[in-house]
């Protein structure tokens, strides 16, 4: 649940514990001075009704209910000589409290509440002197119709309070929590690139010194990664200025070496091993500064992309025999029109399948096809895996999971195959397990 709907509840929830406990508090309290007040006057009033009831008891009955009624305010029942007498037809002696009639019949004065056809009533009994007992009704109707519209005044008040407390807990949450958004759109900013990106500085509160420190931080990462890439765009610089500057003497030490290749046949047997790796040596470096020009002309952005629609298996076909390999690498392919680059294409797919032919030896196996993620060309091979911390850093430039057994590559084969596909708009995966072959997928 978010923070914000968290804080606006527990507003809400503690400005309501609070008003249910003043309401209830104050209900009861009226409750409680009403209904005693009540017992008060009822009190005051029998004990004056018993004081003319020795003018009429044991031989006018009638008469004194007749002198009650014409007081008024309360009804009566009387027993008197054993035969119930009553001022209205409502009330007889049966609705009396059986608590309230033992209560008399020792001679004690004493009350009850009842409910009778849900009228409320204060029940006040006394005996008589002569032996007879007094019952008078008096009607608490009015004080229980008030409670209910105090109850009703009071929860409505409450719900209202709750309300107005959910809202207003919905914008102070909101104010409060402004600068914790504004902290998170800014984060996120940063994390799309966005170096640019601070905070405002209001106040000097809490939140205020944290958009400092963002804002420092921000600063710093900006002047950080502002350095990195300067250091980047000098290294990129370096290796493009080291390949262009090699380029020119390397094409003489080529052309010497054809002339070289050329006469091999008619040089002594002890110079003709040492010519030969002459030869090999200045191939390996014509291929490395040709490496390095393209992958540094890939990174620079120098790049075009000339696009034609072709059939992917067709092309992964052609790139096997050309290369010799078709003896070698098992092609499992169906067709697949795809528009595309077929030069860079074939670069990715002559580097994936010449690393796996490196390290994998034989038993190397194309796929080619389309699944639910898109066009692939996958190349698996059955060598000794790659172990998982290596995984990370394969198409970075030079990096040889094993110098041991790399080989004669330069390391870059698989960084010019993954910044060819990124190009391309697609990527490159891996999969691999030491002992267990390694999976490099295509994805266009």
């Amino acid at each position: 649940m978010p923070l914000r709907r968290r804080l606006t509840i527990a507003f809400a929830l503690a400005v309501g514990v609070s008003a249910i406990a003043l309401a209830a508090g104050s209900y009861f309290v009226v409750r409680h001075n009403l209904l005693h007040d009540s017992v008060t006057s009822s009190a005051k009033q029998a004990r004056q009704n018993l004081a003319i009831a020795p003018k009429y008891l044991p031989d006018q009955p009638a008469k004194l209910l007749a002198a009650y009624k014409q007081i008024g305010g309360f009804d009566t029942v009387l027993v008197s000589g054993g035969q119930p007498y009553s001022s209205t037809f409502r009330l007889t002696v049966r609705q009396v409290p059986a608590g309230l009639r033992a209560l008399v019949r020792k001679n004690q004065l004493g009350y009850q509440r009842t409910t009778v056809a849900g009228t409320h009533y204060l029940v006040v009994g006394s005996p008589s002197d002569d032996n007879a007992e007094l019952y008078f009704f008096f009607s608490e109707q009015g004080i229980w119709h008030e409670l209910a519209v105090l109850r009703n005044i009071l929860l409505a008040g409450g719900a209202l309070l709750v309300l107005l407390a959910a809202i207003l807990g919905a914008v102070i949450a909101r104010e409060a929590l402004r600068p914790v958004a504004q902290a998170s759109e800014a984060a996120h900013s940063l994390a799309e690139g966005l170096l640019e990106t601070r905070l405002p500085v209001e106040g000097r509160d809490e939140f205020g010194a944290w958009a400092q420190a963002f804002n420092e931080m921000a600063g710093a990462l900006e002047t950080k990664i502002a350095a990195l890439s300067a250091a980047q765009a000098r290294e990129r610089r370096f290796t493009a200025d080291v390949a262009h500057e090699l380029r020119t003497p390397l094409t003489g030490l080529v052309g010497e070496t054809s002339l070289l290749a050329e006469h091999l046949e008619r040089m002594p047997p002890e110079s003709r091993r040492p010519a030969e790796l002459l030869i090999s040596d200045v191939d390996r470096l014509r291929r490395l500064v040709e490496d390095l020009m393209e992958i540094s002309r890939l990174q620079a952005g120098a790049e075009g992309v000339h696009a034609e629609q072709v059939d992917l298996a067709s092309v992964t076909a052609a790139i096997l025999r050309a290369r010799g390999w078709s003896e070698r690498v098992r092609l499992d392919a169906d067709e697949t029109v795809v528009t595309t680059d077929p030069r860079r294409l074939e670069r990715i797919v002559t580097n994936l399948v010449g690393n796996a032919l490196e390290h994998g030896q034989d038993g190397v196996a194309v796929r080619v096809g389309r699944d639910e993620s898109g066009v692939f060309v996958e190349v698996a091979d059955h060598g000794p895996g790659i172990a998982p911390e290596h995984l990370p850093h394969l198409f970075d430039r030079f990096y040889k999971a094993d110098p041991s057994r790399a080989g004669p590559g330069s390391g870059l084969g698989l960084a010019i195959a993954h910044e060819n596909a990124i190009l391309l708009g697609g990527g490159i995966d891996v999969r691999s397990e030491p002992g267990e072959g390694s999976t490099f997928t295509l994805r266009l």
